[in-house]
């Protein structure tokens, strides 16, 4: 199993795609969570409109599917300009992003996603692009060599990641603005719910919302994806509202338990609890263990698990916590006395 091709991966899916529009909030006002976000965003954008000016660059950095690409569109709405969307990997020639930057108008928002995978060569580009509103265009080569600038109109770069430290140190700096998403309560994730559930005409108990948040890992995009399979289920089995009991029949049809783990992150911790007695054990030791790329471990997996307190990381690798063997109904290790005395 891939981790993108997981029910609980917060990776967008086609399937995703398909609705994502529709569910985007439209406003700030509208964006549930984040609120020390919100509060800074909305007080940059005010100050903008107020001086009629495009919005300074901004960097979003965190999980996926924390609603980074919502507040794209949502900057772009309340900024009155169009939002133009790639990402780092399609930008794979330098003529790729001019002729992206050459076609701008004034306070559109160009949105970047995993702007870290840009190529080097490319992303030099971006700098004069950033800071002067211009590109430096080279023509010929060697000694006809001629450099010639073209000014950019003033835009708003808007760039998210999913790994802050992998950003060059100059292009990081060019950012006027930077937010960190973090995981989502399981109060906000109900009130997600509760507002996809009217998007979708779905008839939805107050109790199968907080059901389905609570084993949403803190992530609006995996809430979205499991609201839309409890619906398949309730619809193909006859039920009307969607109840709490339709909606633990359904998620456990999934293989999502209550504390919104699957059978890939039960796997993880069960390699390193037995395999390798609670760890420490290194990412590329479990990767080769569970044959699944260290990527899909470190980017989809492993976040949550470290954020609900299942695993820790050391310098010498992952270790299971205790949290871990009662989730899985294991007995830990019994210490040595030279661990008991340390």
């Amino acid at each position: 199993m891939m981790g993108q091709d997981r029910l609980l991966s917060p990776i967008m899916t086609p399937d995703d795609e398909d609705v994502s529009l529709d569910l985007r909030p439209s406003s700030l006002d509208s964006f549930v969570g984040q609120a020390q976000l919100k509060e800074r965003l909305g007080i940059a954008l005010r100050a903008a409109q107020e001086r009629g000016e495009p919005l300074d660059h901004i960097l979003f950095h965190g999980p996926p599917g924390l609603g980074k690409t919502s507040l794209a569109h949502i900057i772009a709405t309340e900024m009155q300009g169009s939002l133009k969307t790639t990402s780092g990997p399609a930008l794979e020639k330098t003529a790729d992003l001019m002729g992206i930057l050459t076609n701008v108008e004034v306070g559109d928002v160009l949105f970047i996603d995993e702007i870290h995978r840009i190529p080097r060569s490319v992303e030099e580009y971006l700098y004069p692009a950033m800071e002067d509103f211009a590109v430096d265009f080279v023509l010929d080569k060697g000694p006809f060599a001629k450099a010639i600038r073209l000014p950019v109109k003033r835009f708003t770069l808007v760039g998210a990641t999913t790994r802050a430290g992998l950003l060059a140190s100059p292009l990081r700096d060019r950012f006027g603005l930077a937010f960190a998403l973090d995981f989502y309560t399981p109060a906000e994730l109900e009130a997600i719910v509760r507002r996809t559930a009217g998007v979708l005409a779905v008839e939805v108990d107050p109790d199968a919302a907080a059901e389905i948040a609570r084993r949403s890992r803190g992530t609006p995009r995996i809430a979205n994806r499991l609201l839309k399979r409890v619906r398949d289920y309730g619809q193909v089995k006859g039920f009307s509202l969607v109840t709490v009991e339709v909606a633990r029949a359904s998620l456990l049809l999934e293989g999502v338990d209550e504390q919104g783990l699957d059978e890939l992150d039960r796997k993880v911790l069960r390699a390193i609890t037995s395999r390798y007695d609670g760890g420490p054990v290194g990412i590329e030791a479990l990767a080769a263990t569970l044959q699944q790329e260290t990527d899909t471990l470190t980017d989809v997996v492993e976040p949550y698990l470290l954020q609900e307190g299942f695993l820790i990381r050391t310098s010498l690798g992952r270790k299971a916590t205790p949290r871990a063997y009662q989730h899985l109904g294991i007995d830990p290790p019994r210490q040595t006395a030279q661990q008991s005395l340390f």
